[in-house]
């Protein structure tokens, strides 16, 4: 495949090439269904629907990463890739309206978990196709077949459990989405995949951390809609506000800067690999993190005006999100960088420690709480670098 313009051409992306217009408009189909993942488990308010919404997740980052991987070997906004990328887009559309009912079915109309399964199904089956034929001529086969071994079975009981229904379908799918990564990674071993652009798989990874985080936003709107604006929701807003802008300072500071050098320095068969295992594996739990705490977040301000203790299900969703997802950011610095953070990792500790602190403060409270801890750990983080750097530049300048 040659760079070109043809509507028939798929153009091969080179190192350098970024990311496109068409790539972030896919993303918002993705931004729709966590806002619907949000209100799923709000509406069921209890651990089985947590799974539930957890588990959807997991079957939209299986997709969503699918196509990331597809524009990095080839551009998504040009030749017949940009087509394979909007009936993709439409999918995922249908996937989102269909989340609430993908458990229980409303009467009348389609039968919602089939239509929910359907379209995903659809999303994947394109992708499989496409993918081997983007791939390295050497790799196709391996590609194809790699895809092929990963959604077939996954669908089938995908279909199953739709049918099925009950706790049967929740158990089904859940086997249906561990499938994949095994699938993938055992297959991936020893294989010379390669990244097509390393710019562009960060910087894709980084844009949909950003738009997971703009789920937080959306929370504070939902949260106080429908309430006549006064202090304690202004105060709420802020809180809120500040813990959103600590998980965006907690993964773009420095953290995204410096896993894309980390990565770009790799061989390209090591790049491969780290690459499906910080980014393909270990921002799903970033991205889960998010959504997790998203909850939290509207929920205590749906409740900010109140001095009613904020409860364990909610305090459970603001602390562990948070937990969650810093967390996860320490385990993606290990993993790119090979450097630990301990300040980080103190700070989820923490945050799932209040959790039965949470629960018995009134919402503001709650809120005020989870963004001193952020704040607190990410400041004594900055603190730690800073003396650490310091130490350096004296250590140099006495051996010079």
């Amino acid at each position: 495949m040659i760079r070109g313009t043809s509507t028939l051409t798929a153009v091969r992306s080179m190192e350098g090439d970024r990311v496109t217009t068409l790539e972030l408009f896919f993303d918002l189909a993705f931004v729709f269904a966590f806002t619907q993942l949000s209100r799923l488990m709000a509406q069921e308010h209890d651990l089985i629907g947590v799974v539930q919404a957890m588990t959807i997740l997991a079957l939209l980052w299986w997709s969503w990463n699918s196509y990331g991987w597809l524009a990095n070997l080839a551009h998504a906004d040009q030749g017949w890739v940009r087509a394979v990328m909007l009936v993709a887009m439409g999918s995922m559309v249908i996937v989102g309206v269909t989340v609430l009912e993908a458990y229980h079915d409303l009467r009348g109309g389609l039968f919602a978990p089939l239509v929910f399964v359907g379209a995903y199904l659809l999303a994947r089956i394109t992708h499989i196709f496409a993918f081997a034929v983007v791939s390295a001529r050497p790799l196709r086969r391996r590609a194809f077949l790699t895809s092929l071994l990963a959604v077939v079975p996954s669908g089938v009981l995908l279909i199953a459990g739709a049918m099925i229904g009950g706790g049967w379908q929740l158990g089904l799918w859940l086997a249906a989405v561990v499938i994949e990564p095994v699938v993938t990674h055992r297959m991936s071993s020893g294989v010379d995949w390669r990244v097509g652009s390393t710019v562009h798989f960060t910087e894709r990874h980084g844009l949909i951390v950003i738009l997971a985080i703009g789920e937080s936003i959306i929370a504070i709107g939902a949260g106080v809609a429908q309430e006549p604006i006064d202090l304690p929701i202004l105060l709420g807003i802020v809180c809120a506000l500040v813990v959103a802008a600590g998980f965006w300072w907690a993964y773009f500071s420095r953290l995204a800067h410096d896993a894309e050098g980390a990565l770009a320095r790799r061989d390209e068969g090591d790049r491969a690999r780290t690459a499906r295992d910080a980014y393909t594996y270990l921002h799903l739990l970033i991205v889960a993190g998010i959504v997790f705490a998203a909850l939290g977040i509207e929920e205590a301000l749906a409740h900010v005006g109140s001095a009613a203790p904020l409860g364990w299900f909610n305090a459970a969703a603001l602390g562990g999100g948070t937990a969650g997802y810093l967390a996860a950011t320490v385990w993606f610095r290990w993993r790119t960088t090979g450097e630990t953070n301990a300040v980080r990792l103190t700070g989820a500790v923490a945050s799932v420690l209040i959790v039965p602190l949470l629960g018995a403060l009134p919402a503001l409270g709650a809120l005020a709480v989870v963004s001193l801890v952020v704040v607190g750990a990410l400041g004594l983080e900055s603190m730690s670098r800073g003396s650490r750097r310091r130490c350096g530049s004296g250590d140099r300048s006495t051996s010079a």
